[in-house]
C-alpha cells in the first residue's frame, strides 16, 4: 500500500502529467467544458417549459411522467447510439458530441421535475391572493411563484450538476478526453496510480461543485424564509403601488 501511494506521488510530481494535451489542467478543462455546455443546454430546454407548465397547472404531470421514463435510459446506451451517428455525420472532435448528447439527456429530468414541482406546489392561497390584488400572470410567476420555488429548483440543478460531472468520464470510452482518460488509459496500461488519480480528481470536482451549490441552495432557503416572513405579496413593488393607488 505504501508503495502504491509512492507511485501516486511520483505520478503527481511528474511535470509531464501537468502539461500538454494529456496534462491535468487540459483534461480538467475538457471535463468541465463538456459538462458545462450540457448543463446549459439542458437548463434552457427544461427550466422555462417546466416553470410554465407548473404555473399553468395543465399538462404538467404528463410531461413529468414522460421525463421520468426518459430517466430510465442509461447514459452509456445513449453514447452507444449517438456515437456512430456522429461518426456518420463527420462531427468532430471524436466522441465529443456523443458525450454531450448523453449528458444533456442525463441533466434534463432532475431540472425539469424539480422546476415543475417547485412552481406547481407553491401555496395556492398566496397565488390567489396575488391575483386578487391585480397582479398579472407574469407578475404572479415572477414575484410569488419563482422566489418560493427557487430552493426546489436549485436542488434539481444541484442534482443535475453532480450527475453530469460524475458521468462525463464515459466520454473517454468513445475517444473524447476529460478526466475519464486517466481511468480508461490507466486500466489499459495497468497504471493503477493513474486510475486512482483520475478517480480522485473526478470525486474532488464533484465535491467542490456539490458543496458550492449546496451553499447557494441554503442561501436561497434563507432568502425564501425571510421573504415568507415579510409576506411575498406585500413585499412586491407592484402591490405597494396598488396600495398607494387604492
Amino acid at each position: 500500500m505504501i508503495e502504491f501511494f509512492r507511485e501516486v506521488a511520483a505520478w503527481l510530481g511528474d511535470p509531464a502529467n501537468w502539461a500538454g494535451r494529456g496534462g491535468v489542467p487540459n483534461r480538467m478543462w475538457e471535463h468541465v467544458s463538456v459538462a458545462g455546455v450540457a448543463l446549459v443546454i439542458a437548463g434552457v430546454a427544461a427550466l422555462p417549459a417546466a416553470v410554465t407548465l407548473g404555473h399553468r397547472g395543465r399538462g404538467g404531470m404528463l410531461a413529468v411522467t414522460g421525463v421520468n421514463l426518459w430517466r430510465a435510459l442509461p447514459s452509456f446506451g445513449i453514447v452507444g447510439i449517438a456515437f456512430p451517428i456522429t461518426l456518420a455525420l463527420g462531427l468532430r472532435p471524436l466522441g465529443y458530441w456523443a458525450t454531450l448528447v448523453a449528458l444533456v439527456a442525463l441533466a434534463l429530468p432532475p431540472m425539469f421535475v424539480n422546476a415543475y414541482t417547485g412552481v406547481h406546489h407553491v401555496d395556492a392561497a398566496l397565488v390567489e391572493a396575488a391575483r386578487g390584488m391585480g397582479m398579472s400572470e407574469r407578475q404572479v410567476l415572477g414575484w410569488v411563484e419563482l422566489p418560493l420555488a427557487l430552493p426546489v429548483i436549485m436542488a434539481g440543478i444541484r442534482t443535475a450538476v453532480v450527475e453530469v460531472l460524475a458521468t462525463a468520464t464515459i466520454g473517454a470510452v468513445v475517444g473524447f478526453g476529460g478526466l475519464g482518460r486517466y481511468i480508461i488509459d490507466g486500466f489499459a496500461q495497468r497504471k493503477f496510480e493513474e486510475v486512482f488519480v483520475g478517480g480522485v480528481l473526478v470525486a474532488l470536482l464533484v465535491i467542490v461543485a456539490e458543496s458550492t451549490l449546496r451553499w447557494a441552495q441554503r442561501r436561497a432557503d434563507v432568502a425564501n424564509r425571510e421573504r415568507s416572513g415579510r409576506s411575498a405579496i406585500s413585499g412586491s413593488p407592484e402591490v405597494a403601488d396598488l396600495g398607494r393607488v387604492g
